[in-house]
């Protein structure tokens, strides 16, 4: 009898800096278990060292941020380019990781630097290779501070970021932009009142 290929689903957690993505992979992991579903995160943020979740795959086993700044002498935003070069680059172990999770929702919880969705192509390259190797079904979820909402030129800069980062081809697949510590912007605007 032929084997059954079977399509894993997920979510792909993007967004800036402190726009609450691990808390978002947290909350998501926690209601899916609630529901009884089986679920996974796996952590790609080498910079990520305190996870409030259960990660099944983390990348700081791969590599860190610390070591490669130390070693290579780079910087942060450098650094995290060089992680996601090494992760393509090493994608064999991820993909292993990820065929023991093919009855599992999985969810990426993703570095927050911009650059590597709008300028770079190491992220782009591991999920396709990753949608391609596993018949991964991926929707994006890019979180959005809401203090960018306050102001007109922070929340054009916001949704021009975001756009940038579907157009260079990350995520030619569902994509849903998500306004996060909403309670920012509901407390100014009673203040206001």
């Amino acid at each position: 009898m032929a084997e059954t290929n079977i399509i894993l689903y997920g979510q792909v957690v993007i967004g800036p800096p402190g726009s609450g993505k691990t808390t978002y992979c947290n909350g998501m992991q926690q209601l899916l278990k609630a529901i009884n579903r089986k679920v996974t995160v796996i952590n790609l943020d080498p910079a990520n060292d305190v996870l409030p979740y259960e990660c099944s795959v983390d990348i700081s086993e791969l590599v860190t941020l610390s070591d490669v700044m130390d070693k290579l002498k780079l910087g942060p935003n450098g650094g995290l380019v060089y992680c996601m070069e090494y992760l393509e680059t090493n994608l064999e172990w991820l993909s292993q990781k990820l065929t023991k999770l093919k009855d599992h929702y999985v969810i990426f919880d993703c570095p927050g630097q911009v650059e590597l969705y709008t300028h770079y192509d190491s992220v782009q390259s591991i999920f396709r290779q990753l949608y391609k190797q596993h018949d991964m079904r991926f929707c994006a979820v890019n979180l959005v501070d809401s203090h960018s909402c306050n102001d007109p030129s922070k929340f054009i800069s916001v949704v021009m970021t975001s756009l940038a980062t579907m157009v260079h081809g990350l995520f030619r697949i569902l994509n849903y932009a998500v306004i996060t510590l909403i309670t920012r912007l509901i407390t100014k605007f009673v203040e206001r009142s």
